[in-house]
């Protein structure tokens, strides 16, 4: 409102210029009249008797107008609950010669972590646990860590989808590639987290442009199937397999020595918090070991909370 004052004292002064040019060159002293607006302006003396009748000149003055621009507020939206910060994914740490990121604390945000789920594919219509297991479609294949290089071949493979339940307290649906050996019986793991309404983040296939990615050191997706070399070997890991499934690694990370993989992950390495995500939280060591499945977080020279597999490595 200060900021109109100005504009007002200038309109002021153009409209008595205004009312002062239309008095005539002959007699300067015969006062005009008009309007609008009205100004108060002191009276000046009466004509001479002997002066000629003046000839007025009438100045029609355009209004000015100032039109103060409409603020408008706009009632601020809360920000969704379980919406992860925009700098997720994208903060590349600084590397060590092992090429592992730099371990560094959690960030606030990912502290007590329930992110939303990212809707990749449809959830489940009926609200019910579904799935789905086929070979691993070309599309998926194309998009996978998959090459001829792998230890296994690809008609050794299966592609299935199930439901899961996300922080959000929906259903979801995720997908995978594992072994076509243990298709079935994962699927019935899977089957038993829904029940339980086990929440889980992200679940989808890696891509092999991630695997050799810079460290971010807060991913959490949920995986069995990666093309890769064991943590800190040259030995095939059993996910190169598809007999391995890693269960949201933010919320369950790899610890050994002073590594720990995610690298933002250190305070999930307090494993009596008992938070969503955590494997301690629900059955699910139980429902792998149903099918067989050993827990990493028995491992004795590091541990490894994320990961199960058909041997135990």
């Amino acid at each position: 409102m200060n900021r109109m004052l100005p504009a007002v004292g200038v309109t002021a002064v153009m409209l008595i210029a205004g009312a002062c040019s239309v008095v005539t060159a002959q007699d300067s002293q015969t006062p005009s009249t008009f309007a609008p607006p009205t100004l108060q302006i002191e009276s000046p003396p009466a004509p001479r008797p002997a002066a000629p009748a003046p000839t007025t000149t009438t100045t029609t003055l355009a209004a000015v107008t100032t039109t103060a621009a409409a603020t408008t507020t706009t009632a601020r939206t809360p920000p969704e609950p379980f919406a992860p910060p925009a700098w997720l994914g994208t903060r590349v740490l600084p590397q060590t010669p092992d090429g592992f990121g730099e371990v560094l604390p959690t960030p606030p945000e990912l502290m007590d972590r329930r992110f939303a789920t990212p809707q990749l594919l449809p959830p489940p219509r009926s609200g019910a646990f579904e799935s789905s297991l086929s070979e691993v479609p070309p599309e998926v294949v194309a998009r996978s860590s998959w090459h001829e290089g792998c230890p296994v071949a690809l008609d050794e493979l299966s592609y299935i989808t199930v439901s899961h339940f996300g922080f959000d307290g929906r259903a979801h649906t995720g997908e995978m590639i594992v072994n076509a050996t243990a298709a079935a019986d994962v699927i019935g793991v899977f089957a038993e987290l829904f029940a339980l309404q086990f929440p889980i983040e992200e679940m989808r296939v890696i891509r092999g442009g991630e695997i050799d990615a810079p460290p971010t050191g807060d991913g959490n997706i949920t995986t069995s199937f990666v093309c890769r070399q064991a943590t800190g070997t040259r030995n095939w890991s059993r996910h190169a397999l598809g007999l391995a499934i890693d269960i949201n690694p933010f919320h369950n990370p790899y610890l050994k020595g002073e590594l720990v993989i995610p690298e933002l992950a250190s305070y999930y390495l307090q494993r009596d918090l008992n938070l969503p995500g955590m494997v301690e939280t629900s059955r699910v060591v139980e429902a792998f070991a149903a099918i067989g499945w050993k827990w990493g977080g028995h491992w004795s020279s590091l541990k490894d909370w994320m990961h199960f597999s058909d041997s135990g490595t």
